[in-house]
């Protein structure tokens, strides 16, 4: 007998083009999860509504720039659907649905939510849709019977938050044969890569490499980034481990980071040559991806045939899941 894959419910706020810094931290691994697990991915429009309701005209743009690099980067529809979250208005349902079996102490207690208020100065302005959006994300996740989700350790109050409504609804309307598993958190060691001025990587701070980026684009941007500030002449001996460009090549140019760290140390690799290396390597590494992505910017029309197939394949799943929560609360009488 064939063994049912476990299913996956990964999604990203369509913000545009994606830099390497969503590439290793998530999009990667989604490639890598395809072949072992049925996933679904979610474009999250109205969750890019928590944090910025006033910019809606942006969207489809966004969606379709995204999707062409989810496509670039390897996923394949036809194992993964991919499909945008306001197009299947179910989610919606399910949302208010679950909002109403959970309390508003429970949401405000949120780790990650007090995190995102602190960060976004949002002490004062907090929408009622930015503190219940883990209940958007927990019907987004069980509306497709998610099993597993890979999160890093800053999402696990968001699983566990999905944990618990699911084990309520169950409890509550289903108590003999369950609608809904209570989906495991897959613990995945995102790396971090640093954006060229040090901060964190952010398209808002102009600091970013893009998978869309062109070669010469990419040797530009590498030969502007920062490094370790105690090298300032060739010869001086430099700290790898302070150094971005080194962190970049432990991603992209693994196999020879050992020659690269002694170079440095000694003082025998200077910066604009470590950078030179570090910028091809990484441009060799996205070369099938852009190659991909140029093909999808010349046929657009694959963008909105993946898009219509998903969003048909997900209002297909989600029917059948709004049907059981009917039936489950005696909605279906």
């Amino acid at each position: 007998m064939t063994t049912r894959k476990k299913r996956i419910l990964s999604g990203m706020r369509p913000t545009g083009r994606l830099h390497l810094g969503n590439y290793v931290g998530a999009l990667e691994n989604w490639v890598r999860l395809q072949d072992s697990y049925e996933n679904y991915h979610l474009v999250a429009d109205w969750h890019t509504l928590t944090t910025d309701y006033e910019h809606t005209r942006q969207i489809p743009e966004n969606t379709r720039e995204m999707v062409m690099d989810w496509l670039a980067a390897g996923i394949d529809p036809e194992k993964s659907p991919i499909f945008v979250q306001s197009k299947v208005k179910a989610h919606a349902e399910l949302y208010l649905l679950l909002n109403m079996i959970i309390s508003t102490g429970r949401l405000e207690r949120n780790p990650t939510l007090k995190d995102q208020v602190r960060d976004l100065e949002l002490e004062d302005a907090v929408s009622a849709g930015h503190l219940t959006y883990p209940v958007l994300q927990a019907a987004d996740i069980m509306m497709y019977k998610g099993e597993v989700v890979p999160v890093g350790e800053d999402q696990l109050p968001h699983i566990e938050v999905t944990r618990e409504l699911a084990r309520r609804f169950n409890n509550l309307y289903a108590p003999e044969q369950p609608v809904f598993p209570e989906p495991e958190g897959m613990l995945t060691q995102f790396p971090r890569l640093q954006g060229l001025d040090g901060r964190r990587m952010s398209k808002s701070l102009g600091n970013t490499i893009l998978l869309a980026d062109a070669p010469d684009e990419i040797r530009n941007k590498l030969r502007k980034a920062v490094t370790d500030p105690q090298k300032v002449r060739k010869n001086d001996p430099g700290r790898p481990d302070v150094c971005l460009v080194f962190g970049y090549h432990n991603k992209f140019n693994s196999a020879e980071t050992g020659e690269i760290r002694s170079g440095c140390e000694s003082g025998a690799l200077g910066c604009v040559d470590c950078k030179k290396r570090c910028a091809e390597t990484i441009i060799e590494h996205l070369a099938p991806i852009h190659e991909r992505r140029v093909h999808l910017e010349t046929n657009p029309q694959i963008v909105a045939d993946v898009l219509e197939q998903g969003n048909r394949k997900a209002n297909e799943t989600a029917a059948q899941t709004m049907a059981e929560v009917h039936t489950a609360m005696g909605f279906g009488a």
